[in-house]
């Protein structure tokens, strides 16, 4: 995306998942309302259909859409999101072609282990409880 963006941004993320949580709770406290908004899709109430996506594929990869309808995935989302938190400093290093290769290596490879991450502590102990009931996945040996 070489234009000048539309805020807000939209950034569609699994609440369920430790690494995300935190890294929202970041986003959370740094980001104005009017250039970044958080739609966990986690939530039981959420309809991926309602936005023209499937809820694997917004499992499967992180998915932003700015104002205008414009979608970016992946790296790019991470890229403004944190742009939209005024985070500039840690989204540069994203822009720069000679490291993109390696960053979007590790980020395919983030999206095939997240799944089993959930072991992790969550930032949120409430995100352990579903149907009235708590439990905490033991640590793989």
């Amino acid at each position: 995306m070489n234009k000048q963006p539309h805020w807000p941004l939209t950034l569609y993320y699994d609440g369920d998942c430790p690494l995300c949580a935190r890294e929202i709770k970041l986003l959370r406290q740094r980001a104005d309302v009017q250039r970044l908004c958080l739609v966990d899709i986690g939530l039981s109430d959420f309809h991926a259909e309602s936005i023209g996506q499937t809820k694997q594929a917004l499992q499967d990869r992180l998915h932003a859409r700015f104002a205008d309808g414009q979608w970016v995935t992946g790296l790019d989302a991470t890229l403004w999101s944190w742009r939209a938190a005024g985070l500039e400093r840690w989204a540069t290093p994203l822009t720069w072609p000679a490291l993109r290769p390696l960053l979007e290596l590790g980020y395919r490879l983030f999206c095939r282990l997240r799944p089993h991450l959930d072991w992790l502590p969550h930032p949120d102990a409430s995100r352990r409880c579903k149907d009235a009931a708590c439990a905490v996945s033991k640590k793989p040996r």
